[in-house]
This record gives structure tokens, sequence and C-alpha cells, in this order.
């Protein structure tokens, strides 16, 4: 009873919204359209990455404290593994 849902649109209305595009752009038209739309996101995560770096070389030559992230990351690594190992146990029975 469990049916195919991507962010909150069935199967159905993914086929309809597929098929209006072929309708308005044309099937030559939509690989061009998903490169251009593939540079864009790269774009953005590439402008977020130097964005975030700008702020990490700001902070440590503003001589802020940037270790605790590195002490979350760890813990949740921590928190990861301990999970792994009690489903591990359970997958294998």
């Amino acid at each position: 009873m469990y049916s195919s849902v991507f962010l909150f649109i069935s199967g159905a209305e993914i086929f309809f919204i597929m098929f209006i595009v072929v309708m308005v752009f044309g099937a030559d038209k939509i690989p061009g359209i998903a490169k251009g739309l593939g540079k864009g996101m790269r774009q953005l995560k590439d402008a977020t990455e130097d964005i975030k770096q700008e702020i990490q070389k700001s902070a440590e030559k503003q001589g802020i404290d940037t270790d605790f992230t590195k002490d979350i990351k760890n813990e949740i690594n921590k928190v990861k593994e301990n999970v792994d190992e009690v489903t591990g146990v359970i997958k294998r029975k």
C-alpha cells in the first residue's frame, strides 16, 4: 500500500509534469535544460563552499576558536559508530 512519494508528489503527478515539459520544450531540448540545471546547481554548491571557507578563514584570522566544530563532528562520529555496532548485531540475526 506504499506509493512512491518524492517531495509530496505522487508518481502520476511526476508523469504529468514530465509530459507537460516534453510538450512545451520538446524532447530534443530536455538534455540541454538538464545540463543547464546541473551546471547551476554545481555553481551554487561551489559558491556556498567558497563562502564557508571564507568565513572559516576569517574566524581563524581573528583568533576565534573553531575547534568546537571538530569536537562536535568527532562526537557525532562516535555515536554513529556505536549505532552501527548495535544495528550490526541486530541485522545479523
